[in-house]
């Protein structure tokens, strides 16, 4: 999200502005090289995808950028930039990396197959499931329901709002609890009362995490690779809960503490500060399938994938819609498309998918530190791959 990647910048300026010593991070320079590939398959034109592309390398500013497009036709993978600044080397294109808030439509499908199991009621009380974990605030709290938390309509204040940055520079493989970064957003007041307004909380799916490993007696990252992972042959996902590698092919992820700032090599940090709200890894490929199973019905029973279209506005500009751990934005083709966005340290990534068998994944390795239009030119390659693929298909 913008507002989290700006303060997580302006934290950083800080940091590295009072001298911040950490022996995980290391400046870099900023040259790249443009080398753009392409796979063999695929009939989309990619003319326009290899200037979004070049464009995210050069004028946005990100050292690599990668998109992943898959059709009823084949796949498609181009890249552009380098996946290390300093070796040149380019960007592999069966890349591994961290997806951020892409890990939220994984969590609530796991928490609606729960649902669809009669294990888990939409409607029901976090506190059934988690009794005295969200203290009551004037008696606010105790009626937030498991739905409000997956929709990002419990007001719940975000964890990340009040979690300094510098402590994160300063330890980067510290392990978090993750009821400690519940308890740091709950020691502040509900933006609202539950169900009178929308607002993006990381913490709601700390707490659909939690609500999981109540309900099922196994970790969040468990259940997704038993229900998920493992049944769609997910190779290259992944759900970590402490460690700092990325396993397999992948580029260094940056950041960049200021506008003019070098960039900082922020690959290897504990996953445990974003947990399940953001502490997954994948790939373009793997994405793709994962979100083309889940909007075609391969995941979810048809009442709760139906629940999970059912969106509220965000007030966002471009109409974006949001309903469990799934949003939808309009194509400039006509009609819409589902998937949602990643921002953590060192990647940024962009997924959607249509109900007609198109995918694509935006990959660019700089968050914090790109700028506005890095997002919104990611947003357009998205959206113009699941074009060309619904003009090829037809």
């Amino acid at each position: 999200m913008i507002k989290q990647r700006r303060a997580l910048r302006a934290a950083l300026t800080l940091a590295v502005a009072a001298g911040v010593a950490v022996s995980a991070l290391t400046g870099t320079g900023t040259s790249r090289a443009d080398t753009t590939s392409a796979g063999a398959t695929g009939g989309a034109d990619q003319a326009e995808l290899r200037r979004l592309l070049n464009r995210l390398t050069t004028v946005d500013g990100g050292p690599g950028a990668l998109l992943h497009l898959r059709d009823r036709s084949g796949s498609t993978v181009l890249t552009s930039g380098v996946a290390d600044v300093t070796s040149q080397a380019p960007v592999p294109r069966d890349s591994r990396f961290r997806i951020g808030s892409m890990t939220k439509p994984f969590v609530a499908t796991v928490v609606l197959q729960l649902v669809g199991e009669h294990r888990v009621s939409l409607d029901a009380p976090v506190e059934r499931y988690l009794p005295g974990v969200v203290p009551g605030n004037g008696g606010h709290r105790r009626k937030i329901t498991v739905r409000q938390l997956l929709q990002h309509t419990s007001g719940v204040p975000d964890y990340l709002d009040y979690l300094n940055p510098q402590d994160i520079l300063k330890d980067p493989l510290a392990h978090r609890d993750t009821r400690d970064l519940v308890n740091i957003a709950l020691a502040h007041p509900p933006a609202f009362a539950p169900g009178t307004g929308w607002g993006y909380s990381n913490t709601n799916y700390l707490l659909a995490g939690m609500l999981i490993e109540k309900v099922t007696g196994h970790t969040w990252g468990e259940e997704v690779r038993r229900r998920i992972i493992t049944p769609l042959d997910l190779r290259e996902t992944s759900a970590p809960q402490d460690s700092s590698a990325i396993p397999g092919p992948h580029p260094r992820g940056y950041v960049r503490p200021g506008r003019d700032a070098p960039l900082i090599d922020l690959t290897a940090f504990d996953p445990s500060v974003a947990g399940s709200a953001g502490g997954m890894i994948s790939s373009g490929a793997d994405v793709d399938r994962f979100l083309g199973a889940l909007v075609g019905g391969r995941l979810l029973r048809p009442a709760q994938l139906r629940e999970m279209m059912r969106t509220r506005p965000t007030g966002a500009a471009d109409g974006r819609a949001y309903g469990l751990g799934l949003e939808s934005r309009r194509l400039p083709c006509g009609g819409l498309y589902w998937g949602h966005g990643g921002d953590v340290f060192g990647y940024e990534t962009a997924s959607g998918a249509t109900v007609d068998g198109g995918q694509a994944t935006v990959m660019v390795n700089l968050d914090p530190g790109g700028s506005d239009a890095q997002s919104d030119d990611m947003k357009a390659a998205v959206q113009t791959a699941l074009c060309q693929s619904r003009s090829t298909a037809s």
